[in-house]
């Protein structure tokens, strides 16, 4: 059973969860619908948060906004991934050399979180996609790879968490099970969950390492089946030359120890 300082560092994280775009200046009583905790609880922890400098009172509109110090822990976690340091300018040469989106992401409860968006989409209103960006995990080629992959109690728990939520679910999940079937035989899986958006995705399977996974997309009105073969075989090749360089590179620093 975690101690009472544990509940409350938890609590307290997600009361900073809260926060999203869209979403930057939350009182009291929303940061208590979104969490599902007491007023009293959020009140506590608002002022304890905005002492520590991770809040801002907005006083005129009775809300809190993100602080500063936020953006540091960010910054911190980018420039410390090593998966990032080797994926990201290789990432950046196929999308600029292709004309087209790659991104990198780890999975965080119920949806993606991008690491790293390289945009190069021909419609300025959709290359908004920035590292940081949440998707979600049930219909994106993301997602779905991510699942092909991840253990079994960890996607047990979100189908369940799925059907409980989407009236949709049993098509969705055929979908679904299209996609991991789709990883398992080829290494990549597709999606359009967008109007003239197709994205491919591919897991990288890192030792040592949390689950990443990584996309490319384009916008266009062509087939999304034809489109997902044309992106298929360079992502597949970008994510062996990352898997490949990470790998030798862990040797190396082996190696010296």
């Amino acid at each position: 059973m975690a101690s009472p300082s544990n509940r409350s560092l938890e609590r307290g994280v997600e009361i900073l969860r809260a926060f999203r775009p869209g979403s930057t200046l939350l009182g009291n009583g929303e940061l208590a619908a979104r969490t599902g905790l007491s007023p009293a609880t959020v009140s506590r922890l608002t002022q304890t948060l905005v002492g520590a400098g991770l809040l801002e009172h907005d006083r005129p509109a009775r809300a809190y906004r993100l602080a500063a110090p936020v953006l540091s822990f960010a910054h911190a976690m980018r420039t410390g991934s090593t998966v990032l340091q080797v994926a990201a300018p290789r990432m950046r040469a196929v999308a600029e050399k292709l004309r087209i989106n790659v991104g990198l992401a780890v999975a965080d409860r119920a949806e993606m979180l991008y690491l790293e968006s390289i945009r190069y989409n021909r419609k300025a209103s959709l290359r908004k996609v920035v590292s940081g960006q949440r998707v979600p995990i049930e219909l994106t080629s993301l997602g779905r790879a991510w699942l092909a992959v991840a253990p079994q109690e960890q996607r047990d728990a979100l189908f369940a968490a799925f059907e409980a939520r989407r009236a949709d679910w049993p098509r969705l999940r055929k979908d679904i099970d299209k996609a991991i079937d789709g990883v398992h035989r080829r290494g990549w899986c597709a999606a359009s969950w967008q109007p003239e958006i197709v994205a491919v995705a591919t897991p990288l399977m890192l030792d040592g390492e949390r689950l990443h996974v990584m996309n490319a997309s384009v916008s266009t009105t062509e087939p999304p089946g034809e489109v997902a073969l044309e992106l298929a075989p360079p992502l597949l090749a970008l994510r062996e030359q990352i898997e490949r360089e990470l790998g030798a590179r862990d040797r190396s620093i082996d190696a010296l120890r």
